[in-house]
């Protein structure tokens, strides 16, 4: 995700006007986000999966489980949010170079 951001930040910050550049990470950007999103809905259905059963079998393991599915989330749903921003900005950018 490093790469991408560091790419969305290079078009933007040297004022590319290569319209098919912008237009590719673009397409990255929104493949990379639709990935993020699906990875949220995987997490928010163990994370409810592991709720239900959190009184069945070993405790202790579903407890450290849960922690980790949430911060997981807690991670995704701010690279998602960072990532909506950057795409944003490099759109306003494609629209003023067209």
């Amino acid at each position: 995700m490093t790469e991408l951001f560091e790419r969305i930040t290079t078009l933007i910050d040297e004022s590319e006007r290569d319209l098919d550049r912008i237009e590719r990470t673009l397409t990255d950007g929104y493949a990379h986000a639709l990935s993020l999103e699906g990875e949220r809905l995987r997490l928010e259905r163990r994370l409810s999966e592991l709720a239900r059963e959190l009184h069945v079998g070993d405790t202790a393991t579903k407890t450290d489980e849960l922690s980790s599915v949430a911060r997981r989330l807690d991670g995704n749903a701010g690279d998602l949010t960072r990532l909506r921003e950057a795409l944003a900005e490099l759109r306003r950018h494609a629209a003023a170079v067209r």
